[in-house]
């Protein structure tokens, strides 16, 4: 028989270029001069994995997400990994936006994609091992197929797959 190959599929986000990410950000609305005296404010907190946008009107609010998000971009993290919850009131008239950061797929997700790959009726077989999905066949081929296939779809998150072997 022959060598099984396998890959993961995962759904990872470096904090740190995240972080320097936020950096960037919160440099240029210092320096901005339609942002510099608005009164926005980010903050990060890794731990938690949210980001904070403070700000005195939606439409500011908007243009610093508009400025983090150019920043993620540019450091190789998807917008996708990043969801934006609605506006809350702050106080003094202030908006208050606060973002998670996606990292690892969750069940309903890592089951969904599980079920998408056994219906295209290819020859491997997946494994569901915590928040990541593993898939094998003894073709590399077939294994190359079920990547172009999940690069097609959308899971409201971004996937890399790794450990490919």
């Amino acid at each position: 028989m022959a060598k099984e190959s396998s890959f993961d599929v995962v759904s990872v986000v470096d904090m740190q270029e995240v972080d320097n990410a936020y950096q960037q950000a919160k440099k240029e609305i210092a320096q901005r001069y339609d942002l510099k005296d608005s009164g926005a404010e980010i903050s990060l907190d890794k731990g938690g994995q949210t980001m904070t946008v403070a700000a005195p009107s939606d439409f500011v609010a908007g243009q610093v997400i508009d400025v983090i998000g150019s920043k993620l971009i540019k450091r190789g993290i998807e917008l996708s990994a990043v969801k934006w919850g609605n506006s809350e009131d702050a106080s003094g008239g202030s908006v208050r936006k606060q973002a998670t950061i996606i990292n690892g797929i969750d069940k309903d997700t890592v089951s969904r994609i599980n079920k998408d790959i056994k219906a295209q009726k290819l020859k491997c077989k997946t494994q569901i091992e915590g928040d990541k999905l593993r898939v094998s066949s003894a073709s590399r081929d077939t294994l190359q197929e079920v990547i172009a296939f999940l690069k097609e779809q959308d899971y409201g998150q971004p996937l890399q797959y790794v450990n490919y072997r």
